[in-house]
C-alpha cells in the first residue's frame, strides 16, 4: 500500500521524465539539423570556390530571413496557444498553420523568383531557385515545430534525418552540375521530400486556403512575432555590415572566427530553444505560480553553461586552435571573453523571453526585442568605431546584458498581470 506523499511524488517524476526525454529530442532535433547545414556548408565550399559559395551564402541569408517571417505569423502562435497532446484542436491548428507557412513560402518564392529572373547574373538564378523551392523549405519548418508543440519532438527528429537522408543524393547531382542554382534547387528539393514526409507523419494536410483566417485569429499574436523575428535577424545582419564599412571585412571575419568557437553550445540553445516555450506553456497551465522559476532557472543554466564554455575555450591551446580554425584564430581568440558573456547574456534574456511568449504578452515580448536589437546594432557599432572587433564585440556583450534584463522586467510585470486576471486560452477549431 502507497502513502499519500508516494502517490504525489510519483506524478512528479514522471512529469519530470517526460520533459527530460522532449528536451532531449529537441537537442537530437538540433544536432541531426546543424550537422546537416555544416555538411552543406563545407561541400557547397569546396565544390564551387569562394565566390560561388558566396552567393549560395546570400540565398542561404535570405532564407533565414524569410525563415523568421513564416514563423512568426505561423508557428510561434501555435506553439503558444496549442502546445499539448495532438488532439483535435491541435489538428486543426496544425493544418491552417502549416497551410499558413504553405502560402507565404509560396508568395514570398514569386517575389524571389521575380527578383531572381530579373537580377541575372551569377547571383540571378540562385534567387529564381530558392523562390521555386521556398514552400517545401518552410512547410518543413513548420512540421518541426508543430511536433514539438504537440510534444512528439521524436517526429521532428525523424523528419530532419529523412531530410539528411535525401539530401545526399541531391548534392552529389548538383555537383556533376557545378552552379549554385543547382545547389539551391537540391537543398530545397531535399527539403521539399521531408516536408512531404511530415504529412505522412501526422496525418494532416496543410490548408491553405484557411491561411486568411489563420492569420486573422492570430493576428494579436502574429504580426507582433513577425516584428520581433525580422527584428532579430536584422539586427545580427547590420551589425555585421555595419562593421565591415567601420573597421573592413577582416573585423567581421574574426567576430565570426570567434562566433564559430561558440557554435557547438548555440547548437545547445537552439535545439533548447525549438522547446521552452511549449514547455513554459505547459508549466503555465498546470502550475502558473512556477512559470517564473521556471525561466529562471532555464535562463540562468543557459547563461552558466556559456560561461563555462568559454571558459573552456581560454584553456585551448595555440596550435589547436590554429588547426580548427587557421589563421581566423589569432583575431579570434581575444574575443572570446567578450564573445561567451554576450551569449551568457543573450541565454539569461531567453529564459524570460519564454516565459512572456507562454503568457501571450505579444506587445510585452516585442517591446523587448525591439530594444534589445537596437541595443545590439548600437552596441556592436559603436563599439567597433571605439576599438574595432574587440571593441564591437564588448558593445554587444554589454548590450545583450542590458536586453536581459529588459525581458525579466517585463516578465515579471506581466506575471503579476497574469495573477491579477488570468489570461483565458484561445483555442479555435
Amino acid at each position: 500500500m502507497t502513502t499519500e506523499g508516494e502517490k504525489t511524488r510519483a506524478p512528479a517524476g514522471s512529469a519530470k521524465r517526460a520533459l527530460v526525454g522532449r528536451l532531449s529530442w529537441g537537442l537530437a532535433d538540433q544536432a541531426a539539423s546543424s550537422v546537416s547545414n555544416f555538411a552543406v556548408g563545407i561541400y557547397v565550399a569546396r565544390s564551387l570556390g569562394v565566390t560561388a559559395f558566396g552567393v549560395f551564402s546570400l540565398a542561404w541569408v535570405t532564407y533565414g530571413v524569410v525563415l523568421n517571417v513564416s514563423r512568426g505569423l505561423a508557428t510561434d502562435p501555435l506553439t503558444v496557444r496549442f502546445s499539448g497532446p495532438p488532439g483535435a484542436a491541435w489538428r486543426g491548428a496544425v493544418a491552417r498553420s502549416t497551410g499558413t507557412a504553405l502560402g507565404v513560402g509560396a508568395v514570398l518564392g514569386v517575389v524571389s523568383l521575380a527578383a531572381g529572373l530579373g537580377l541575372g547574373g551569377r547571383v540571378g538564378p540562385a534567387f529564381a531557385a530558392l523562390g521555386v523551392m521556398l514552400p517545401g523549405l518552410l512547410l518543413q519548418d513548420a512540421w518541426r515545430y508543430s511536433f514539438f508543440a504537440a510534444g512528439t519532438g521524436r517526429k521532428a527528429f525523424l523528419n530532419d534525418v529523412a531530410w539528411g537522408v535525401a539530401l545526399v543524393p541531391a548534392m552529389v547531382v548538383a555537383a556533376r552540375v557545378g552552379t549554385v542554382a543547382a545547389f539551391v534547387l537540391a537543398w530545397g528539393a531535399s527539403a521539399t521530400v521531408a516536408a512531404g514526409y511530415g504529412c505522412v507523419q501526422s496525418g494532416i494536410r496543410p490548408r491553405m486556403t484557411e491561411a486568411r483566417g489563420w492569420l486573422r485569429e492570430q493576428r494579436d499574436l502574429g504580426y507582433r512575432y513577425l516584428v520581433e523575428n525580422v527584428g532579430l535577424s536584422g539586427a545580427s545582419q547590420l551589425r555585421a555590415y555595419g562593421v565591415g564599412v567601420i573597421v573592413g571585412v577582416g573585423a567581421v571575419g574574426a567576430v565570426r572566427g570567434a562566433e564559430l568557437l561558440m557554435g557547438p553550445f548555440l547548437a545547445v540553445l537552439m535545439g533548447l530553444s525549438l522547446v521552452t516555450v511549449p514547455e513554459a506553456a505547459r508549466v503555465l497551465r498546470g502550475a502558473p505560480h512556477r512559470l517564473g522559476r521556471f525561466c529562471l532557472l532555464l535562463g540562468g543554466g543557459q547563461a552558466v553553461g556559456a560561461l563555462l564554455w568559454g571558459a573552456a575555450l581560454l584553456l585551448i591551446p595555440g596550435g589547436l586552435g590554429e588547426t580548427v580554425l587557421g589563421d581566423v584564430w589569432h583575431s579570434a581568440s581575444p574575443l572570446i571573453v567578450a564573445i561567451s558573456l554576450g551569449v551568457a547574456g543573450a541565454g539569461l534574456g531567453t529564459g524570460a523571453a519564454a516565459g512572456l511568449r507562454a503568457l501571450g504578452a505579444a506587445r510585452r515580448s516585442l517591446r523587448c526585442q525591439l530594444f534589445a536589437s537596437a541595443c545590439y546594432v548600437g552596441g556592436g557599432l559603436g563599439g567597433a568605431a571605439a576599438g574595432g572587433a574587440v571593441g564591437s564585440a564588448w558593445g554587444v556583450a554589454a548590450a545583450t546584458v542590458s536586453g536581459s534584463a529588459v525581458w525579466w522586467l517585463q516578465l515579471r510585470s506581466a506575471l503579476r498581470e497574469h495573477a491579477q486576471e488570468p489570461i483565458r486560452e484561445v483555442r479555435t477549431s
